[in-house]
């Protein structure tokens, strides 16, 4: 949105986005000095499953988007083989990761084996594909439009000249530097709630506002270099956490079966391999090239999907498919009148269909301010639910006796 804006009114965009960087920056800064991730108290696990399932769809719709898009292109009977190789390549590698996500579970294989196999699926898938990829190279494929050297992505210095632009743009980005700092502060601190929920059983203390300082001061430094601004990747950050966790498969009297959390090895050391390799990659530019994007969409549906488990709005919408007398015996279902579940997860359903509506839209640059209308649209919600439904639909876990209550 700031860059269509810039273009319609003659404004060089890296000299604008760099000065609405700073202020965001600046803003992130106080905020987090004054206390003000305090404020996350007010949202709930109603928020957060929307604003989680709308990045999880994101990743999905873009996916299929793309695959579309190739198929939309037909012309020649190259292309024709094109799309359908595209098609295969994502298919396979998002069958290959899921079903390697699962194996440690499978008979097969020594425990370590299995375990491997299952923390490095969609490395492994990635590969894989790739592999045939080069394979069948007789057949033109999109691969991923790595630079042939380490550079800005223009002709231009690294630097962004600061003062190139008139006073007023240096003033008047302030406003959306405000709308910045709401998504960038919303976005920060829903992924940290989420990662950091009952049910993860974490032991390490929570650092919001450490976090919203190192956020806002990398936003800025990074804004004087016109590069992307940073903050905690949801889906990404669910993946990781889970990742390391070790989990037990729980069967209640209906058979239904859960998996639970037991512990988290929480470390400091996953997260700086990562990212290292992650640096390490621009050594890689020659290689990287040689990826199809298709490999890529897979990998991103996958992600998509794998978000998805966990997140109890999803689970709810499945019961409207579902027969009733197969409904899975949870703690909210045993509670809550199905009315009233049903109800409430339209009420979610709605919420998500909005923020998508106008994401989309030409009201995008508003989308932050409608993430933060899910907190007095959950306080109003108190008046159409019975408080203890309320409750039991909206509780940051499920209660201890969950497994235990048909038991006695």
């Amino acid at each position: 949105s700031l860059y269509s804006y810039c273009q319609d009114n003659g404004v060089d965009f890296l000299q604008a986005y760099a000065w609405v960087g700073i202020w965001t920056g600046i803003i992130l800064v106080i905020l987090a000095v004054t206390d003000a991730s305090a404020l996350m108290r007010y949202f709930t696990r109603f928020t957060d499953e929307i604003f989680a399932a709308l990045i999880s769809l994101i990743f999905i719709y873009e996916a299929v988007k793309a695959l579309v898009h190739i198929f939309q292109d037909l012309e020649v009977r190259q292309q024709h083989d094109t799309a359908l190789l595209s098609l295969l390549l994502a298919l396979g590698t998002f069958y290959l990761a899921h079903s390697l996500s699962h194996f440690r579970r499978s008979r097969y294989q020594r425990p370590k084996i299995r375990e491997f196999l299952a923390e490095f699926g969609p490395a492994i898938a990635l590969a894989c594909m790739t592999l045939v990829a080069v394979w069948l190279h007789g057949v033109y494929l999109d691969t991923l439009p790595a630079p042939a050297h380490f550079g800005a992505t223009a002709d231009r210095p690294w630097r962004v000249d600061l003062f190139a632009v008139p006073i007023w743009v240096r003033a008047a980005a302030v406003v959306p530097a405000l709308l910045a700092t709401v998504l960038l502060f919303l976005d920060q601190n829903i992924t940290a709630r989420i990662v950091n929920s009952p049910g993860h059983r974490l032991h390490k203390g929570e650092a919001y506002h450490l976090d919203l300082a190192v956020v806002g001061a990398l936003g800025g430094a990074c804004s004087l270099f016109g590069l992307p601004w940073l903050v905690a990747a949801t889906v990404r950050s669910i993946n990781h956490v889970r990742s390391l966790a070790t989990v037990e498969e729980t069967v209640n009297a209906h058979g239904d079966t859960r998996e639970r959390v037991i512990h988290v090895r929480e470390n400091r050391i996953t997260p700086l391999v990562i990212h290292v390799l992650i640096g390490l990659s621009l050594f890689l530019l020659p290689w990287l090239k040689l990826i199809p994007m298709a490999v890529l969409y897979g990998l991103f549906l996958f992600m998509g999907v794998v978000s998805l488990k966990g997140n109890q709005f999803f689970e709810r919408l499945t019961l409207w498919f579902m027969d009733s007398d197969l409904y899975p015996s949870t703690h909210y279902i045993r509670r809550v009148p199905i009315k009233v579940v049903h109800l409430f997860t339209l009420l979610q359903l709605a919420g998500l269909v909005v923020l998508w509506t106008v994401k989309v839209s030409s009201l995008a640059i508003l989308f932050p301010l409608f993430i933060a209308a899910g907190v007095p649209i959950r306080f109003l919600a108190g008046r159409l639910f019975e408080p203890e439904h309320l409750a039991a639909l909206d509780a940051e876990e499920e209660p201890d006796e969950e497994e235990t209550h048909y038991a006695a």
